[in-house]
């Protein structure tokens, strides 16, 4: 049987990094394929200094989760998700233009997108999982 994939929202990651939580057990150990895009990256370095304070986290000890959790996440290219980013632009228009790129990634997987952000659900063009219902699914 195919592993179920899921495009990774930012903040699954960032709860990952705050707490050892559903969201950091299910990235270390379910049995699902986690795609990222790039602009997670300097999302998750913009909340950086939260995280730290909020997770009681050294710089090191921070790099260090996250190195973990990003080799958990296969990061799609860019140029695939550009492929659908026009697609994904105008299903989010007018609901969260910083929501795009995990649209067009889901789109161009033609998987779904592992969010708490009720900004997804606005839409109905990808499956959105939120965290309860995947660990209820494995």
């Amino acid at each position: 049987m195919k592993k179920l994939s899921v495009v990774v929202d930012t903040n699954r990651i960032i709860a990952a990094l705050i707490k050892d939580s559903f969201s950091r057990k299910l990235l270390y150990h379910a049995d699902l394929e986690f795609l990222g895009v790039h602009a997670s990256t300097p999302e998750v370095q913009k909340y950086k200094q939260m995280i730290l304070k909020k997770a009681k986290l050294t710089e090191e000890e921070f790099e260090a989760l996250l190195y973990k959790l990003n080799a958990k996440i296969v990061f799609l290219p860019d140029e695939l998700i550009e492929l659908k980013l026009e697609e994904a632009k105008k299903i989010m228009y007018g609901i969260d233009p910083g929501d795009v790129p995990f649209i067009a990634a889901a789109l161009a997987t033609g998987t779904a997108v592992w969010s708490e952000d009720p900004h997804f659900a606005k839409q109905n063009a990808v499956k959105v999982w939120r965290t309860k219902d995947l660990v209820q699914f494995l």
